[in-house]
């Protein structure tokens, strides 16, 4: 609990963070949670929460070393610390979250184990960039990565209960994991070949999760399932968007293009994502339900439509679409809070 406590603090920093960004009054009004807002939300929200989740899964007292280094990274950068300290944080976290994937490929050696590791090493190499003065845009693409080949590898364990997923299949996914993690440096060095890779991969990478992910599937179920696969499906739908934009336009480091693939990742595809596994991922954290509502649904509707009214008024150049947009996006993302808190307080629905 005092973990997934300051990856929310890290959340509710981020969010103000982004009030900054968009020029609007915060609760906080200060400039470096603006400056600092993509590692926080990358560091110290998602991948507290995450490694969280894969700490538990290992049942390993140490393994929580993890998940607390990147809690307490992202707590640093919310006090008068110097900003190394914050950042050292999240390297030392990153670097304790391999051990963990190296216990579990020991328990049992996988494809999606391999792919999440190779997220992981993305992790680690953002954060020490990052903590040696790489500015951030230029590692949007490893710290995108990060996540979305975390997310890809935990797909491909709940894919193996599909038909359509053999050992090719397992070793398309694994190809293309590793072009990615290339595109990924590559695009350091020479961003003109780099960015057209990793838009080559990106697609690629949903075209195989369309392929054999179970959401296409269960789409046409209901409850649970279906809510899930409707979150599993919009988020892909803006990997697309990144990827597309990287393959097109090649490198993008600012302007409405930049900002278009950094919150087509991190809002429509990773935010939905953590809205789409939260009730059954939470339940293994928190030890209580997360019960299914269909209100559920609306966060994760409000989202993705504030999210595309932000985006087509920045390419639009429309300022005030832009402001409204991220507004509703920090409101959606608060309400999915709220929403999961109070149902877990209430219990199972009857």
């Amino acid at each position: 609990m005092a973990l997934l406590l300051a990856g929310g603090i890290a959340l509710l920093a981020g969010l103000d963070g982004a009030l900054l960004l968009l020029g609007l009054s915060a609760p906080i009004m200060s400039a470096r949670l603006a400056d600092v807002h993509g590692p926080l939300m990358v560091f110290g929200f998602v991948g507290t929460v995450v490694v969280l989740e894969r700490a538990v899964a290992v049942r390993k007292k140490w393994a929580f070393l993890a998940p607390a280094l990147l809690g307490a990274g992202g707590l640093a950068l919310l006090s008068p610390l110097p900003l190394p300290v914050g950042q050292l944080c999240f390297v030392a976290g990153s670097v304790a979250l391999l051990p963990i994937y190296r216990v579990i490929w020991r328990r049992a050696p996988s494809t999606s184990t391999a792919v999440q590791a190779l997220g992981a090493m993305l992790g680690l190499m953002a954060a020490v960039l990052w903590s040696a003065g790489v500015p951030v845009p230029h590692l949007v693409p490893a710290m995108t990565l990060y996540l979305v080949l975390t997310i890809a590898g935990e797909r491909l364990e709940l894919a193996r209960i599909s038909p359509s997923v053999d050992q090719r299949a397992e070793t398309r996914l694994l190809g293309l994991s590793l072009a990615l993690v290339a595109g990924a440096v590559i695009a350091l060095f020479w961003p003109p070949i780099g960015y057209p890779l990793l838009g080559i991969g990106t697609l690629g990478l949903v075209a195989w999760l369309l392929r054999h992910d179970v959401a296409t599937r269960l789409i046409r179920s209901h409850g649970l399932p279906r809510y899930m696969a409707a979150c599993l499906l919009a988020g892909y739908g803006w990997l697309v968007v990144a990827g597309g934009c990287w393959l097109i336009l090649g490198p993008i480091v600012s302007g409405p293009a930049y900002d278009a693939v950094l919150h087509a990742v991190f809002l429509g595809f990773v935010m939905s994502m953590i809205m789409a596994h939260a009730p059954t991922i939470l339940p293994a954290v928190l030890r209580r339900p997360l019960p299914y509502r269909a209100v559920m649904y609306a966060p994760a509707a409000l989202l993705h439509t504030s999210l595309l009214v932000r985006i087509i008024g920045d390419a639009r150049g429309v300022p005030g679409l832009v402001e409204w947009g991220g507004v509703f996006n920090i409101v959606a993302v608060l309400s999915f809070v709220l929403v999961a808190v109070v149902s877990v307080l209430r219990g199972a629905s009857r």
